[in-house]
């Protein structure tokens, strides 16, 4: 299987050929069939302008920055000519106090950094009968549950702050047909998109403590060529709702490479072959929701533990107020040594580490609940406890609109546990947050 460094120059061209397979079909798409929609068109415009200010009471071992502001600026348009044909097109503006964002513009959320300048959406959307189909940029969300999320395999996320994450798109064509109460769908995607990790001299990123103080070099990341393709089956009645989905391609979330350097030490991102089997289901009763969603990874290379991961949920609503409850756990199949907080030896003095979010809150408690004061103000709290008890996060916020387009959201994060835990490790990172968005 051949891969690349997505940082080298001689691999940019290589990158862009899996590109021009979706770009083509888009802009084909546009040529043939916008001409023949000479009718009245429909055009609607949405976005925001959001500011972010982070304040973290403690500096972490490896970053004394203790304030942090962020800027977005987010404009998405759609043109509709008829009811049968959409394109979409959007883009994000960023701005960072503590060199997150790179001054570059970037069309397949690659780089290691927050782009200045990105292609949130690319897409057209046709829908005859039941047939609809998107290509281009787009958004895949295969999710049932409301914190952990196995069988969402094409939604890459934006970890540089492991616990706010946001999805990100991928490159796709994606078909679907709707029969009555059932839908197939079928997704392939030329390339990986890969999720975007902390920084690796940044708190969000904890190295153990023998590293701490060593000089950390970023190798970039070494990113397979190859395609990734899955199909979905889900049912949706009004006694239960349920899914079965099929992936093959490769985990979005990277193994840790570390090399030996004279000055220190070389990270490099890597990422390995998966396949994954999952399903979820929804059977609403007269009291509570009961959600449940699983999935089995497989390592079709052998680079990677094979597991399943699921999450149990009980949910209800009683007037303003949204309760849910459950558990996130998993049990490992076939375990090769590379899974959080461990790693892997390899040959030469290497290390291999995993990056798994979805992993590291397994075997946790979980709940939500949020409150809707009135139209303009809501208030949620979220909480992930290890059984073992040796890592809890919690997270609380405000949220206001007001002047018609403006809203203020508050929110406090409290992270408590032991360091070899995923949680846990994070405890220097509770933070306050104030948030201000102008909506247009």
């Amino acid at each position: 299987m051949a891969v690349h460094r997505i940082d080298h120059p001689s691999c940019r061209a290589a990158q862009s050929r899996p590109l021009r397979v979706v770009a083509g079909i888009v802009l084909t798409w546009i040529v043939i069939l916008l001409p023949a929609a000479t009718g009245a068109q429909s055009i609607e415009q949405r976005g925001f302008i959001d500011g972010r200010y982070f304040l973290f009471p403690q500096s972490a071992p490896n970053d004394a920055k203790r304030n942090v502001f962020d800027l977005l600026a987010r404009e998405e348009v759609f043109l509709k000519p008829n009811e049968w044909f959409q394109l979409a097109a959007g883009l994000d503006l960023r701005a960072n106090s503590h060199d997150q964002v790179e001054n570059v513009f970037d069309w397949d959320d690659r780089a290691i950094r927050r782009p200045r300048l990105a292609l949130r959406r690319l897409a057209v959307t046709i829908s005859k009968g039941p047939l609809t189909i998107d290509a281009g940029k787009v958004f895949i969300r295969w999710a049932r549950a409301d914190v952990l999320n196995p069988t969402d395999r094409f939604a890459p996320r934006d970890f540089m702050n492991v616990l706010d994450t946001d999805v990100l798109p991928v490159l796709a064509v994606h078909p679907s047909l709707h029969f009555r109460n059932e839908t197939v769908e079928a997704v392939w995607s030329p390339k990986l998109t890969p999720s975007r990790l902390p920084l690796f001299n940044q708190r969000w990123t904890v190295l153990p403590p023998a590293v701490q103080g060593i000089p950390i070099a970023d190798g970039g990341s070494i990113l397979p060529s190859g395609s990734e393709q899955g199909v979905r089956w889900s049912h949706a009645g009004s006694g239960f709702d349920a899914s079965l989905s099929f992936f093959d391609g490769f985990n979005h979330l990277p193994l840790i490479e570390t090399g030996l350097l004279p000055t220190g030490l070389e990270l490099t991102r890597v990422f390995a072959a998966l396949r994954s089997y999952g399903g979820d289901v929804a059977i609403p009763t007269r009291w509570v929701t009961l959600k449940g969603e699983a999935a089995y990874f497989t390592s079709p290379t052998s680079s990677n533990d094979e597991y399943v991961l699921y999450v149990i949920e009980l949910e209800r609503q009683v007037r303003e107020w949204v309760l849910v409850g459950g558990y996130a756990g998993e049990a490992v199949t076939d375990n090769r040594g590379v899974f959080p907080g461990e790693g892997l030896q390899l040959p030469g003095g290497r290390r291999v580490f995993s990056f798994a979010p979805d992993r590291g809150i397994a075997k946790s408690f979980l709940g939500r609940a949020a409150y809707t004061v009135d139209p303009r103000r809501t208030i949620a709290i979220e909480a992930a406890v290890r059984q073992s008890g040796d890592g809890l996060y919690v997270k609380g916020e405000y949220s206001q609109a007001f002047a018609q387009h403006w809203r203020l959201t508050l929110t406090g994060v409290g992270i408590e546990g032991e360091p070899g835990d995923f949680l846990g490790q994070f405890n220097h990172n509770s933070n306050v947050a104030i948030a201000l968005r102008f909506s247009f």
